[in-house]
């Protein structure tokens, strides 16, 4: 009898998903093992050890964002990320690329107002695994910084930059946070003045004073055992720059004086933010807000945002309220788009929903469906490995407890309808909030 190859293909896939699914079912009921040591250049590291798969996932990062760069030549800390991996001491980039993609090992990285890194993503064996490691460590210990690639970084910023310039959303989310922080480092964005005003010394002395071993975080997760861990973390770091101290301390954020900032713009439709500073990383609010903020933007579907400002009359196809938790406070954030003719009347109906979420808090039946479905979707959080390794650096980077994944169901189960209250009455004061409207009609 001939075999349906394609339905058994289908019956594998299944399964394959199934198991996925019980183990990552399984991973959010069960402790989650995090080793942390520190090595000889005095970087700290997070471990978990897993062997399901023979993959290793590494990142690293530094106190290197947005937030460490000089006013006057803001995009700095995106440039240095960039250009860490435009060429080493002994390899030009694509070199670099080459043995990368030679043993099917794939480089990442990203960078934020608080942190910027590089991540690895490598076969456990033994010849793929020391030579994408290697490679790692030569980009992170001895970059070149060609001025070739400074040029050609610089030219992509400033288009991005330009381009910028005529979209609402980022006309937008730029005024936001200029008003919400002020001088604060947080307010920085690019200009093409400050892009321009770097170079090449800039970027180095930008690297050497932040991309430090004693200051750096990485995390390791995967098919590894502690002894070989320790030997990566200290092959990653042992040859990074040296730099004596702790950073210089930043500014306190400050709440803004509530107001409201109209400007023009020819697209059909209003953008508008609303929000403040209002959540840090480690905040004792955290798990208060989270499960509110649920409720009031952040379900999708179900927020009451959604049902008032959608669902009911039709202002906008999106509306979300967030909290963008950093090592500072973050934003507490309220977006929608509109149309130019209702845009008062939908921001207006925002300010509503707010105000009376600020005054009464969810109900007892929201809070109860908000729980149920952070607690049932928490699995999703780390379903991959990937998604695991960016909590796990997370935990690492802002000194969380190493049982905060162990502990995050049974937090948000202790919600109550008071701690809400009380936590939104504490982070998010309605004479702080600021208002951006993009295409108002007026200037």
């Amino acid at each position: 009898m001939a075999r349906d190859v394609n339905n058994e293909g289908k019956n594998l896939v299944r399964l394959v998903l199934a198991a996925a699914l019980w183990i990552a079912a399984c991973a959010a009921q069960a402790a989650l093992p995090i080793q942390h040591w520190t090595t000889s250049s005095g970087a700290r590291v997070y471990f978990v050890e897993s062997r399901s798969i023979p993959m290793l996932d590494i990142n690293v990062d530094f106190d290197a964002g947005g937030r460490r760069v000089p006013a006057d030549k803001a995009g700095l800390g995106g440039l240095t990320h960039a250009l860490v991996k435009a060429g080493s001491a002994a390899r030009s980039e694509e070199e670099l690329g080459r043995r990368i993609a030679d043993v099917g090992a794939q480089l990442g990285g990203s960078v934020d107002r608080d942190r910027a890194g590089l991540s690895l993503r490598t076969l456990s064996s033994e010849r793929e695994r020391a030579q994408a490691l290697a490679t790692l460590a030569e980009i992170l210990q001895t970059p070149a910084f060609p001025e070739a690639a400074v040029a050609r970084e610089k030219a992509r910023l400033v288009d991005a930059v330009k381009e910028d310039e005529t979209k609402p959303d980022a006309i937008a989310s730029k005024a936001f946070y200029r008003l919400l922080y002020g001088t604060h480092p947080y307010a920085l964005a690019p200009t093409r003045e400050t892009v321009l005003r770097i170079e090449r010394a800039d970027v180095e002395n930008f690297y050497r004073a932040n991309y430090v071993a004693g200051r750096a975080v990485v995390t390791i997760l995967g098919d590894a055992d502690r002894a070989l861990a320790e030997r990566i973390a200290e092959q990653l770091t042992a040859g990074l720059p040296r730099a004596p101290g702790a950073p210089a301390p930043l500014p306190a954020v400050n709440q803004p004086t509530g107001q409201t900032l109209r400007m023009a713009h020819p697209a059909s439709q209003s953008h508008i933010l609303l929000g403040l500073p209002a959540m840090t990383r480690d905040d004792p609010d955290y798990f208060p807000l989270l499960v509110g903020n649920y409720v009031l933007g952040g379900g999708g579907f179900v927020s009451r945002l959604y049902l008032e400002v959608r669902e009911k009359r039709g202002y906008a196809y999106s509306v979300y309220s967030y909290f963008l938790p950093l090592a500072q406070e973050g934003p507490f954030q309220v977006g929608l788009q509109t149309k130019k003719e209702q845009a008062e009347e939908a921001l207006a109906r925002v300010r509503v929903v707010l105000d009376e979420f600020l005054a009464r808090g969810p109900s007892a039946a929201e809070l109860k469906a908000a729980k149920q479905n952070l607690v049932g979707g928490f699995a999703l959080r780390i379903d991959s490995n990937r998604k695991l390794l960016e909590q796990v650096a997370l935990i690492g980077y802002y000194r969380l407890p190493l049982a905060w994944l162990d502990d995050f169901t049974a937090r948000v189960e202790k919600v109550s309808v008071a701690d809400v209250r009380a936590a939104f009455a504490r982070r998010v004061r309605a004479d702080h909030l600021v208002t951006v409207v993009v295409g108002s009609g007026e200037k």
